[in-house]
């Protein structure tokens, strides 16, 4: 048994987990600040203040655990990243909406972490994290039902018994008789769905403000995709007679004033179309109609180019913080030859 006493240095998962952590909390810490100055709705409001205070309060536990271990601190994001001058960029409704779609984001890595870390006092800070944010989500949908505002999955009617697949047309897809979708697959398409029709805001808004041609024309490839991969998914769902989530490009501002940094909006497209990988991939693995799969698996390769060239750019203009690696014992042997 490992002696509790005993100190032991922080495990590759667990930087990867508080290295990951900070990149996104002192984002968000931009984007809460500058939406904070500009937002009206007192509800709304509240809520980005809890948000922010939970974000400044990661990144000062996180680098406590770095310099507890002679680690460098990352660099993340900070107020260069930021203009609190420029005008709101999306309306109150729509950052309503986009802190429910982060949070959800945040309970999704806080489990991941949980599951891999050993230390006690990480698993305990993880924990922590995780249950601080299950309180903001469940403070952002009572205010989301409460306005009315809040996209709810469709329902669907009781049967009067439980059934068992009786035969293999239960997975036809593309010939044959299509059954309607099961509700696994219906949590999939609307979950990806919601996070998708914050993506395009997201898009349309940092387009609208980037100076870089080529970040705005990353942009609006990124929102053609998306619009492309919504409107798949939402003709899946309407096949089903099942009406899909509710878009939002209506709720953008005219601003052409960027309120973050170049840096921080790539940052911000790139990690949303990462986890997306991620969530596709759990759709995919939980469907059972086989156009299903077919389509998940086409969606994914479409993301997945989008994600490496978004990772070009910002190694193009040197805004990739390059995460902690493992030593490279071939650089350190060829240090040490003799001349």
């Amino acid at each position: 048994m490992e002696n509790s006493h005993q100190y032991v240095g922080l495990s590759s998962s667990e930087l990867a987990s508080l290295w990951t952590q900070y990149q996104d909390d002192s984002m968000a810490i931009c984007f809460s600040s500058h939406s904070l100055v500009n937002i009206e709705d007192q509800d709304v409001r509240e809520i980005f203040e809890h948000a922010l205070r939970l974000s400044k309060l990661h990144i000062k536990e996180i680098t406590e655990f770095f310099n507890q271990e002679n680690y460098p601190v990352p660099k993340g994001f900070t107020n260069e990243d930021v203009n609190l001058d420029a005008p709101a960029l999306f309306s109150d409704l729509v950052l309503l909406h986009y802190i429910f779609v982060m949070t959800l984001q945040g309970l999704t890595g806080y489990a991941g972490a949980i599951g891999s870390s050993v230390r006690a006092d990480v698993r305990s800070y993880f924990k922590k994290c995780n249950t601080e944010t299950m309180q903001l989500y469940d403070e952002i949908v009572e205010i989301m039902l409460q306005k009315g505002t809040f996209n709810r999955p469709p329902s669907l009617n009781a049967p009067d018994h439980i059934d068992f697949v009786k035969d293999q047309n239960y997975l036809n897809g593309w010939f044959g008789k299509q059954r309607p979708l099961n509700a696994v697959e219906i949590s999939g398409l609307t979950f990806n769905s919601q996070k998708l029709f914050m993506k395009i805001v997201l898009e349309m808004g940092f387009s609208q403000v980037t100076n870089s041609k080529e970040l705005r024309k990353y942009f609006q490839r990124g929102e053609s995709i998306c619009k492309k991969h919504t409107k798949a998914m939402s003709s899946i769902l309407r096949d089903s007679n099942l009406t899909p989530p509710r878009s939002w490009e209506s709720e953008i501002t005219n601003s052409t004033i960027a309120p973050f940094s170049n840096k921080l909006m790539l940052f911000h497209v790139s990690t949303l179309v990462t986890t997306a990988i991620g969530f596709y991939g759990a759709g995919l693995s939980t469907v059972q109609r086989r156009d299903l799969g077919i389509k998940y698996t086409s969606l994914i390769a479409d993301i997945m180019l989008y994600a490496e060239d978004g990772t070009n750019l910002m190694i193009k203009n040197g805004w990739l913080e390059q995460p902690p690696m493992a030593s490279d014992r071939q650089e350190l042997a060829e240090k040490n030859e003799s001349p």
